[in-house]
């Protein structure tokens, strides 16, 4: 390997690949913060540190890292970069030496991040940097601002470059209907990151502002609202957990169908009514993030029936994954498994959100583990558990050879059990009474056992990830040939060989009237 062709590499298939490379090493990093934390709670009283600042550092890092670090760069990053081009036809994307500006400046936001590890006084503002906690505390509340927004401005570029791609560079005969799903899923991503990205920028910009400069922004004491920077932060994040979920969702529609050997059911549906109904509703319904910080009943009400509605074109998407299952003829390689374990862990998710946007019930579980269990199962894990899904199913297509099915399959029972062992007594206690964000819950002694039934859980999915990561490494080295399609895909990135050339193809493809990537019946 030619390390200096890598290093100013445009080529968007090597672009992709970077961004994939950071986002796992974004991910270990998370994964032993995860792990750290719980060793610490698995007893009452100090465990592993007897410094709370150590703990916030923690929560900071894990959170911070597997949204900003993993789970965005590698869905926008690393499946945008390699698939959509090869997806729709083209020879690269719009603005190949724009593309590689931006998983530099990834890279860049990740090394910031480890940061945080080796300067005396690191950030320990969790991922939401909330003042005032933000601006008086001793952390370098600057290295948190700078991290975000070197991470956000990478991914606004690769927006604009995959906007601009999709739109002029699709195949002949390759119209918008004729799209797979994923295509316009990230679209729809994209979209969200360009309206919202900047609302954020702006908000970590203000908090460093008033910390270093003087001002009072978010300075009751001096006219400030420290409610204001709570309303810019959730309007751009809750907009980024469709970020998350459209490209994972788009994931699973190209492992579903593939697998079901069936098209995709409703996808008109799918696409103007899920895709584009979420982009339309995802803008308003960030407040109920703030129900229990203060504010007339009315707008309570209103964000409750918005947070319900959004519930709608999430649903299509859904239906429309479950229906293209129906009559299928399905098979259980392991990226199937793991789209499947999706669907189990998103629809308990999505199910246990239900209360949480009600006024009356969020504001008893709002400060809980409910919370924290609720998120993991609907974002955290099933977007992970989808990138895992992703990579098993374009390995063949990246690196020519197969992955271990044995391995493969045993790394996702043993991670699926130890998810739901963590993640469900978490919502367990968490409506039991138990608080989160807490260091030493000696006051909650009763818990104490579920938490080291928690610690054990997350150390079997540490297992079950390891070896999911060896597998791959395993694979790419020795693993026998792929071939070109062993799929038997109808999408147009397993029409060229596997892996695919400098440009992809030796002339550009067409498609037929016919055509469509989904048209398993016309085989």
């Amino acid at each position: 390997m030619n390390l200096k062709e890598w290093i100013f590499t445009t080529d968007h298939k090597r672009v992709g690949v970077l961004y994939l490379i950071g986002s796992m090493a974004a991910f270990i990093v998370a994964g032993i913060m995860a792990m750290l934390m719980r060793i610490e709670l698995s007893t009452l009283g100090p465990t592993i540190t007897s410094n709370p600042s150590s703990y916030n550092v923690w929560l900071y890092a894990h959170g911070a890292v597997m949204i900003l670090g993993f789970q965005i760069p590698a869905l926008t990053g690393f499946f945008a970069n390699y698939c959509i081009p090869l997806m729709i036809g083209a020879k690269d994307v719009a603005f190949p030496r724009v593309n590689a500006l931006s998983v530099w400046l990834f890279y860049v936001g990740i090394i910031l991040a480890l940061l945080t590890f080796f300067i005396p006084d690191p950030p320990d503002v969790m991922w939401t940097g909330y003042p005032p906690y933000s601006t008086i505390t001793a952390g370098n509340t600057a290295l948190y601002s700078f991290t975000v927004l070197i991470l956000g401005f990478a991914s606004i570029i690769g927006g604009v470059n995959f906007l601009t791609t999709i739109a002029y560079m699709r195949a002949p005969g390759l119209t918008w209907n004729k799209l797979n799903i994923f295509v316009w899923c990230t679209l729809g991503a994209f979209v969200l990151q360009l309206i919202f990205v900047p609302v954020l920028g702006t908000a970590v910009t203000l908090i460093s502002m008033d910390k270093y400069l003087g001002t009072a922004f978010f300075d009751p004491t001096r006219g400030g609202d420290v409610l204001t920077y709570q309303n810019l932060f959730w309007f751009y994040s809750h907009p980024a957990v469709y970020v998350i979920f459209l490209p994972f969702f788009g994931v699973l529609f190209e492992i579903v169908a593939t697998f079901a050997k069936n098209r995709v059911f409703n996808y008109h549906a799918v696409v103007y009514g899920g895709i584009g109904g979420i982009i339309l509703l995802s803008g308003v319904v960030w407040v109920h993030h703030l129900y229990v910080s203060g504010m007339i009943d009315w707008i309570r009400i209103g964000q409750m029936v918005t947070t319900l509605m959004i519930s709608v074109p999430v649903g299509l998407m859904l239906i429309g994954l479950v229906g293209t299952l129906y009559k299928g003829s399905i098979t259980f390689e392991t990226p199937m498994l793991y789209a499947l374990g999706v669907l189990f862990l998103f629809l308990i998710g999505g199910l246990t959100g239900i209360p949480l946007a009600l006024p009356s019930l969020t504001l008893h579980l709002s400060e809980t583990y409910y919370v924290v269990g609720h998120f993991h199962y609907v974002m955290a894990v099933a977007g992970t558990f989808s990138i895992f899904a992703g990579v098993y199913y374009w390995f063949p297509k990246i690196t020519g050879r197969m992955y271990n099915e044995f391995w493969g399959k045993l790394g996702f029972w043993i991670t699926f059990v130890g998810t739901n062992i963590v993640f469900w007594t978490m919502m367990d206690i968490g409506v039991k009474g138990m608080p989160r964000r807490y260091y030493d819950y000696s006051h909650f002694s009763q818990f104490e056992h579920a938490h080291q039934l928690m610690t054990l859980g997350a150390a079997i999915v540490g297992v079950g990830f390891a070896i999911a990561l060896v597998n791959w490494i395993v694979g790419a080295m020795k693993g026998p040939p792929a071939g070109d399609n062993p799929w038997q895909s109808m999408s147009l990135e397993w029409t060229t060989v596997s892996p695919p050339p400098h440009g992809n193809w030796p002339s550009p493809p067409s498609v037929s009237a016919e055509w469509t990537p989904y048209a398993y019946d016309r085989r």
